[in-house]
């Protein structure tokens, strides 16, 4: 599962840096040419990337008696500091719509993960 997640990381940099520089590839882009289909991408990638990062790093953290899982904290982070430097970018746009789907999947991938790893632990 680490090697999955690490890949899946990768590709996350590689589109990110595409979309940074405003050279993502024509097919790519048509899976996105769709109404809010730049929002649906947000919220799938990152509840994928939460998911994967989540299994293959388990670890938690507990913040004011609230035990959060350090790679859904982290991607957390770092998908609003992404979205707060599309302001220093020329191709890009900061959206805090985008910046909400991106952290609605991040919470489905945690409670994903959540759900299968309780399931595991009580079967």
């Amino acid at each position: 599962m680490k090697w999955l997640a690490l890949l899946f990381v990768l590709f996350m940099l590689v589109i990110i840096l595409l979309a940074d520089l405003g050279a993502i590839p024509a097919p790519i882009k048509m899976i996105y040419d769709f109404p809010n289909g730049d929002r649906v991408g947000h919220y799938v990638l990152y509840g994928i990337l939460t998911f994967l990062i989540d299994s293959a790093f388990p670890r938690t953290v507990k913040i004011a008696s609230v035990h959060l899982l350090l790679g859904t904290l982290a991607i957390a982070v770092l998908a609003a500091l992404e979205e707060f430097s599309q302001r220093f970018l020329p191709h890009r746009t900061p959206d805090v719509i985008d910046l909400t789907f991106s952290l609605l999947g991040i919470a489905c991938g945690d409670l994903f993960f959540r759900l299968i790893r309780r399931r595991q632990l009580t079967h």
